[in-house]
């Protein structure tokens, strides 16, 4: 596209253009209404942008909602800004300049994407899109077979365009493609039949079972890991990361290199973490049923305000649909009025119920939220809060008391191997990095020292981290609590105002018998 517009003025996105395209590709009426009202681009769910002489892709960010991007026939060079477009199911990049495959890490929903007609050498750099079913990169600068490899990953890819790269003039080209990517039904516009398929799978078994066998192998280390991740975010969820094993120990050594010539791993150390660690597991269960049996006690309190709502209302309209009637039907003036005053007074009597009723269920709903705060003398939350943090305070301590008896033994020993090795009395022989701290007395002491501050800091620092964590999440059930209660409040008088608003407008809308 490059040569069309040699002579013309690259353009930028800015709104005025995508005013203008959201006017045009909406039917006419809408479009002069969305002149006079504006157009909130949050509500776009489809752009085109095509032969507009686009240089940058830009200014996209406000089209959250955007499902179908059309920007083909321009001159861009590189895919950018889309970050934000993370519901885009549809996206044209054809005939344009484009050289590398990027910036698409987001668009997990995307299915079909277009790429045809620019000037890209290299498939790569797509491994979010696991969506993908149709795929357009012909007429391109790809060279090799082996870029068709790397669409194996996408299993749900059905249809493929290469046609026009350089790669197609490769006498093997349809068996290759159709035998790396058994499961595509159209490719370069045909459909694959049975017979080229089996014909490709015949001649490239050798090359596939192996590839499938080193897929299968990255699949299974890749479950492998993800099940580790998770297992890692329960940890998290419980406090007690990194706590089966020696791993606390471990990381106090990690950069104190000194002292770790000269350590030994102390069983009661791990013993102790492990404790912490499988004690936080079981309380981290009772804390989610702990939040489950408080959300259930609000439902439980919401659910019988709802049935007594629903009570007075149904009352309310038992009692008016004779009323109703009379009004319509009254045989005077003074009639319709009398009984339209009753209906109106009955109205405000419905209102002034439900008002008090979602007052009285507010209130009750305010003093559950209240038990969720530290209370250690009731049996709530709070109290399996204050136990976890005690036990906390408990095992730490414990590990403190060990690092002391450790540092006091090393320091100990350290000493007599130093007495030991200036007599030449030590019964074998030392490592050289060890022998560097047996200079004297107060280098192998301050060494000890020093580390030993180091490793009660790491010990200070766990003990901070997993309290911190427990009062966060408490905070956090607390606030969600409080916000979600608020938010329910004021719909719920929303709809109490507009219930009522509505009777009373059925109310004035009844003609009188003279009109």
């Amino acid at each position: 596209m490059s040569e069309l517009y040699n002579n013309i003025e690259p353009n930028v996105i800015d709104d005025e253009m995508l005013q203008k395209a959201i006017e045009e590709q909406r039917p006419e009426h809408i479009g002069k209404l969305a002149k006079r009202t504006g157009i909130n681009f949050k509500d776009v769910t489809e752009l085109e942008l095509s032969f507009r002489n686009i240089l940058q892709i830009d200014n996209l960010w406000q089209f959250e909602n955007l499902t179908k991007l059309q920007l083909n026939n321009n001159i861009i060079e590189k895919i950018e800004a889309l970050e934000s477009l993370v519901h885009l199911v549809w996206l044209d990049l054809s005939f344009n300049n484009i050289e590398v495959i990027e910036g698409l890490d987001t668009l997990i929903k995307l299915q079909d994407l277009t790429l045809f007609s620019n000037r890209i050498s290299k498939i790569g750099h797509m491994d979010t899109l696991q969506e993908l079913q149709i795929f357009s990169i012909g007429k391109n600068n790809l060279t090799t077979l082996k870029d068709v490899i790397y669409l194996r990953r996408f299993k749900k890819l059905r249809t493929l365009n290469l046609r026009g790269n350089p790669l197609c003039d490769d006498e093997q080209y349809m068996l290759f493609v159709v035998a790396h990517l058994p499961d595509l039904v159209y490719l370069d516009y045909k459909r694959v039949s049975d017979t080229t398929r089996e014909v490709a799978v015949l001649k490239y078994q050798d090359l596939i079972e192996p590839l499938e066998r080193e897929e299968a192998q990255a699949l299974a280390q890749l479950e492998e890991e993800l099940a580790k991740q998770k297992e890692l975010e329960y940890h998290k969820a419980a406090f007690v990361e990194y706590l089966n094993g020696s791993f606390l120990f471990d990381s106090m050594y990690a950069e104190d290199t000194e002292a770790a010539k000269l350590a030994y791993l102390p069983g009661e150390f791990v013993s102790a973490c492990e404790n912490l660690f499988n004690y936080g597991l079981k309380e981290h269960e009772k804390r989610e049923a702990e939040v489950s049996d408080f959300y259930e006690s609000l439902h439980e309190a919401l659910t019988a305000n709802q049935q007594e709502g629903r009570k007075l209302i149904l009352d309310f309209e038992n009692r008016n649909k004779r009323r109703l009637y009379e009004i319509r039907n009254a045989s005077s003036y003074d009639i319709a009025e009398s009984k339209r005053a009753e209906y109106k007074e009955d109205i405000l009597q419905l209102s002034d119920a439900l008002m008090t009723l979602e007052m009285l269920t507010a209130d009750q709903l305010e003093v559950r939220v209240k038990h969720i705060p530290v209370r250690p003398h009731i049996q709530n939350m709070g109290g399996s809060i204050f136990s976890f943090s005690l036990t906390i305070f408990s095992t730490i301590t414990q590990c403190r008391d060990l690092e002391n008896r450790h540092h006091e033994e090393l320091l100990e020993i350290s000493i007599t191997t130093l007495e030991k090795s200036v007599k030449n009395e030590l019964d074998e022989d030392l490592p050289a990095d060890v022998q560097m701290l047996l200079v004297d007395k107060n280098t192998i002491v301050n060494a000890v020292n020093t580390s030993h501050g180091i490793h009660l800091l790491k010990i200070d620092k766990r003990e901070s981290d997993i309290l911190s964590n427990t009062y966060r999440w408490q905070i956090s059930v607390t606030e969600k609590a409080v916000q979600n209660e608020i938010n329910r409040n004021r719909e719920r008088v929303r709809e109490i105002i507009q219930y009522i608003d509505n009777l009373q407008e059925e109310l004035d809308n009844l003609r009188d018998p003279g009109d």
